[in-house]
């Protein structure tokens, strides 16, 4: 029978032929491509974006799979959180590849994928969170609200892809305990023979290729992503050192670019600083609308304070805080602790004192360099040169005594013998009214300071 059927076939084939019509042939089914992203290193924010690039690019192309090779100790809890949102979120699968290690961070990302698969001699788990402190000193445990948070992240991950929920907590919380795995007190790590035996990790492998043969994947089309360039500048430029380094940037360029009015050079460099700042942390979704109102908030009441009501008053001193929150602010996320958002306060305020430090050093010595010349005036003004020394007349009111007509701010008119003169103060600020004297004649300026009222006497 089965003789006589493929005949009959032949016959078939041949009757088309010689009829000029050829037999449908069957499409060849389209190349499987699976994504490989590597995750090593330090988890940063800049992180988050490029492997939410890789998701959405594998949706819109079909592709098979997204395979995230792990091997890393750690890094920002908020990172580590974005990533899990973004594997939890798309409909594509994806593979957790621990190839050495998923530490800390690391282990809420593999933890969210799909599947998980682990390379002989892999750990995984160690995910308590610790705050950094300053330069040389080590890290510290985080408050008890931060650990509270992050074992219900790793939990809520857990049993959002049917893992064991109290192994997950277990990873962040020294007090959970589980018979047989994992004693109170001590933070639970798994290797991988543990991880499979828990059912946290859901194969082994040693390779790329066994991990694509255990999953149905043989033979599919390997894409080995990496970030782009913008990606790249975007965790240079959220990376703690380079932020602060931005922000002590920014404030030199606008503090020298006050003392040399116009839109020059030092004004340029601190604008595109700031905006650097800025731009790095918006797209890594820490600093919004919020931060920006603030920060400029802050800069135009410090303004006001300077130019319109100068002194240290209530607009100075708002002016600052809005300013120093606003920075912070752009340096932390929505589930920092309070002890994070203080560490980011300190980041901003040291980088501040060293603006002051650095334009007052560049306002002594920027003369001296070439591209000094251009902004600072350092020539004197003789009079061999043809240029004239100060009137007759206004020489005539050195030290000679009078009251200040207007607020001098520092500038403003007083009434000096009976006459009024534009002048100038030392300085401070003189309420109009106040007893004046003239204690130095400038060419046309006239400088003055307040004479303090002698004290009452019975």
């Amino acid at each position: 029978m089965n003789i006589l059927c493929r005949l009959l076939r032949l016959l078939l084939a041949a009757a088309l032929l010689a009829a000029g019509i050829a037999p449908a042939r069957t499409a060849d089914p389209p190349a499987r491509v699976v994504h490989v992203v590597p995750i090593d290193g330090v988890i940063d924010l800049g992180l988050a974006p490029f492997l939410q690039r890789v998701l959405d690019d594998a949706r819109r192309t079909g592709a098979a799979a997204v395979v995230l090779e792990i091997d890393t100790f750690g890094g920002r809890v908020d990172a580590a959180v974005q990533i899990r949102d973004a594997l939890l979120r798309t409909p594509v699968r994806t593979i957790a590849f621990v190839n050495q290690r998923a530490i800390s961070a690391g282990a809420l990302i593999g933890l969210a994928a799909g599947t998980l698969v682990m390379a002989d001699g892999a750990t995984i788990g160690a995910a308590t969170p610790v705050q950094m402190g300053s330069p040389g000193s080590p890290a510290r445990p985080a408050d008890e609200k931060t650990v509270s948070y992050l074992r219900k992240e790793f939990r809520a991950t857990a049993e959002s892809r049917r893992r064991p929920p109290l192994v997950a907590e277990a990873m962040v919380d020294a007090d959970v305990a589980i018979p047989d795995l994992i004693e109170k007190g001590k933070l639970l790590t798994l290797t991988t023979t543990e991880a499979v035996a828990a059912q946290v990790a859901d194969l082994r492998a040693d390779t790329l290729e066994s991990l694509l043969a255990q999953t149905g994947l043989a033979g599919a089309e390997i894409r080995r992503e990496s970030p782009n360039w913008a990606e790249r500048l975007v965790r240079l430029l959220t990376h703690p050192v380079v932020s602060s380094l931005l922000i002590t940037l920014g404030m030199v360029g606008l503090i020298v670019e006050l003392r040399t009015p116009g839109l020059g050079l030092p004004g340029a460099v601190g604008v595109t600083s700031l905006g650097l700042f800025f731009w790095g942390h918006w797209l890594v979704q820490l600093a919004g609308w919020e931060e920006l109102m603030l920060v400029a908030a802050g800069v135009l009441l410090l303004a006001f304070e300077a130019f319109v009501i100068p002194g240290f008053g209530v607009a100075g001193v708002l002016g600052i805080a809005a300013l120093l929150g606003g920075l912070a602010l752009s340096l932390v996320g929505a589930q920092d602790s309070h002890v994070l958002l203080m560490d980011a306060l300190l980041r901003v305020v040291l980088s501040l004192l060293a603006a002051i430090v650095a334009s007052l050093l560049m306002m002594r010595f920027l003369h001296r360099l070439p591209l000094g010349n251009r902004l600072i005036l350092d020539q004197g003004l003789s009079a061999t040169a043809g240029y004239a020394s100060a009137p007759e007349t206004d020489r005539r009111l050195l030290g000679r005594t009078g009251q200040a007509s207007t607020p001098l701010h520092p500038a403003g008119i007083a009434e000096i013998d009976g006459a009024r003169v534009d002048v100038v103060s030392t300085g401070e600020p003189i309420d109009a009214g106040q007893a004046i004297e003239v204690v130095r004649v400038d060419g046309n300026r006239v400088v003055v300071r307040a004479i303090q009222p002698p004290p009452n006497r019975e």
